[in-house]
């Protein structure tokens, strides 16, 4: 399903966060939010998720304007895994937790069936968690947590999944599964992510966002130039795609040069 962001603009305690931000994703595409910190990647997010009103400027997913749509008929299209986010799993099973989102496709007083079960259980598969099953989510560690979170979203069938640094403190196997599990669902993603390296790795977009404006979009290597490198992130360093077709970044033997 497609996304566009056209002209974003979030104001908070009459403090400018967003000003006139772009995005477009098409079907399938994975898109990465990167900055420095404070650069108003989340916030972002909140407003794509419909959990912030912009000030101005429309986010469409699938074509409608997402605060056109009912909330029911919202998160039927976006599913959201937000920075160590819990939601309302205190006390529930990792099953329970993962049914959690099957909730936007209920009535009013809705009960799971047949297919909401079918969903569950094949996001716990997707998700590797099922000998975590009978667990009790608070019992978990942080990667077990992430990886139930998402398989939570995943089981909502959503067309557009936004992801708010999915990997943060996770070891880097972890990172790799997670980020090779998202791709393998070949579902519209959104996704704020810290680490170059596996922005530029797995990404085929990215978005760089600085004090609260898009300062390069586009397809990685044009958008990760040396020239971006130092003014944004400040570092010395660039980007080349090798010849296993994987994009990684080549630091100087001084990353902080253009700092100093």
């Amino acid at each position: 399903m497609r996304l566009s962001v056209d002209q974003l603009h979030v104001t908070l305690d009459r403090h400018r966060i967003l000003g006139g931000v772009d995005i477009e994703a098409g079907p399938g595409d994975f898109v990465g939010l990167v900055g420095p910190n404070g650069s108003g990647k989340s916030t972002l997010l909140r407003a794509v998720y419909r959990s912030l009103r912009p000030a101005d400027g429309v986010v469409r997913v699938g074509g409608d304007d997402i605060w056109e749509l009912g909330s029911r008929a919202a998160a039927l299209r976006t599913a959201a895994v937000l920075q160590d986010g819990t939601g309302s799993t205190g006390g529930l099973t990792v099953t329970e937790t993962i049914a959690l989102g099957r909730a936007p496709h209920h009535g009013l007083l809705g009960r799971d069936g047949p297919r909401d079960r079918q969903a569950v259980e094949e996001a716990i598969d997707l998700c590797a968690v099922r000998h975590l099953a009978h667990r009790d989510y608070g019992s978990l560690s942080g990667g077990e947590r992430q990886r139930v979170l998402l398989a939570r979203a995943l089981a909502q069938q959503p067309r557009l999944l936004v992801l708010d640094e999915l990997t943060n403190h996770l070891d880097i196997r972890a990172r790799f599964e997670l980020l090779h599990l998202v791709r393998s669902t070949a579902t519209t993603t959104l996704a704020v992510l810290h680490d170059l390296d596996l922005a530029a790795r797995f990404c085929d977009h990215l978005v760089v966002l600085d004090q609260g404006t898009a300062v390069a979009a586009g397809p990685v290597l044009d958008v990760l130039t040396p020239d971006v490198l130092a003014k944004v992130f400040r570092v010395a360093a660039s980007a080349r795609r090798d010849a296993d077709g994987v994009v990684r970044l080549t630091y100087a033997a001084d990353p902080l040069a253009a700092d100093r």
